[in-house]
Parts: structure tokens; C-alpha cells; sequence
């Protein structure tokens, strides 16, 4: 499921919450649908299993997943009538990446086809 590079210089949790986002965008995990209990994970990727549950648990504040007492952690629907806090974060973030971009000198319709591409699940 997950594969793990040793030699990035991020922390291990931050690599395995980033992985678990990915799946989770791309659709390859599905609303509702259970993901690998910490134990479970940290067996398969032979990591401390505190390393998994500092990555939960930050997935779970960002609205990524929830936990179930007794059944596991899950992927959360997404509500499109609750703003997520990492939203307004997000987009603050883009909003800097742009001003610097135009600094640089990159074309308006370079961006704006960027993220039409992502939109449309192609590859730039």
C-alpha cells in the first residue's frame, strides 16, 4: 500500500500522512472504507507504531479520516456543507505560490491550464 523512503529528510509520519492524503485525493480510497489499523501499518512498513498514530492523528484533525472506538480508522466522507479548516489554509498558501510565480513572469494561461489539467485528472 504504502512505500516509504528512508533517505527523505521529512519525518517518517509526515511521509505516511502525505501518502495516506494522496490515496485518499486520488480516489484509490474510497469514503467510509477502513484503512490499516496503526498496528497493521506499522508491521507492513516496519516502523514504531507511535510513528502511524502521530500520522492519524493528524489526519483525523485535518478531516482526512475518523475513528471508530473498537472498529478502526476510516476515511471521511467529504461535506461539502462543513468548511474544512485546511481549506482557508490552502488557499492562502496558493495565493502566496501565485504572486510568486507572477513575479517570476509566468503566463496567467500557463497557470490557469495547470489547473484545468488537475481538474481533469490529466497529467501536466
Amino acid at each position: 500500500m504504502l512505500q516509504l523512503d528512508f533517505r527523505d529528510r521529512r519525518p517518517l509520519y509526515e511521509q505516511i500522512k502525505e501518502k495516506i492524503k494522496t490515496l485518499i485525493i486520488s480516489g484509490v480510497l474510497k469514503p467510509d472504507e477502513r484503512i490499516p489499523s496503526v498496528r497493521e501499518l506499522a508491521q507492513s512498513l516496519t516502523v514504531n507504531p507511535n510513528t502511524i498514530q502521530k500520522a492519524y492523528k493528524d489526519l483525523e484533525a485535518e478531516g482526512f479520516i475518523y475513528s471508530v472506538r473498537a472498529k478502526g480508522s476510516f476515511v471521511s466522507p467529504l461535506d461539502v456543507s462543513v468548511r474544512h479548516p485546511r481549506r482557508e489554509e490552502l488557499l492562502q498558501e496558493l495565493k502566496k505560490i501565485v504572486a510568486e510565480l507572477m513575479y517570476l513572469n509566468v503566463p496567467m494561461e500557463q497557470l490557469l491550464n495547470i489547473i484545468q489539467a488537475i481538474y481533469e485528472k490529466r497529467e501536466v
